[in-house]
């Protein structure tokens, strides 16, 4: 069976925990990962995978010394990912609020880069502002948050927790049109 049919199915049923209907498209999943400089990005963390699109990509650029794990509470994209036979990578059926405590499970300290599809807006308010907290004090200095909504309203919400390190880009290839928030630790 094709893929995205695959992907619309668990979508549609699962739309609370995907938030969408469609899967990122290889130019959003390229523009997310665009500033990544995976040569030295040693623990890279994807929130949400859903399908692996952006796993993929990510998985193609890694540096050989490198590990991506990968957060998603999904059943079916969950059994998918798993099916991914990388020796760097890890997959995990956990939230992403817990991204610290599980860093530190498998002997991590910092992630230097996060990469986020997660759907922000229909996550419980308490919810995605711990996974936002837990996100930035899981990042190195000069780490970054890269996450992609089809709307601008966490922005305002991504500057608190982030200052004024953030940056915003869009991606009109994809469906739906997506923004990419691109936040930075500084501290």
């Amino acid at each position: 069976m094709n893929k995205r049919i695959d992907f619309f199915k668990v979508a549609v049923k699962n739309f609370k925990t995907s938030g969408t209907i469609a899967p990122s498209s290889r130019f959003l999943a390229k523009k997310m990962l665009k500033n990544i400089d995976f040569s030295t990005s040693k623990v890279l963390v994807e929130l949400g995978p859903g399908n692996g699109v952006i796993t993929h990509q990510v998985l193609k650029n890694i540096a050989p010394d490198a590990h991506l794990i990968c957060f998603e509470v999904n059943d079916e994209f969950y059994t998918h990912l798993k099916k991914i036979n990388h020796p760097q990578l890890t997959v995990l059926k956990t939230s992403a609020e817990y991204i610290d405590v599980e860093l530190q499970k498998l002997g991590y300290h910092k992630a230097c880069h996060i990469i986020s599809s997660l759907p922000l807006t229909i996550i419980p308010k308490e919810i995605s502002h711990a996974i936002l907290e837990n996100s930035l004090n899981s990042l190195v200095k000069d780490g970054t948050f890269i996450q992609y909504q089809y709307s601008l309203t966490y922005y305002k919400y991504l500057k608190t927790v982030f200052k004024d390190a953030i940056s915003l880009g869009f991606e009109v290839l994809n469906i739906p049109p997506a923004f990419i928030y691109r936040c930075k630790k500084l501290n």
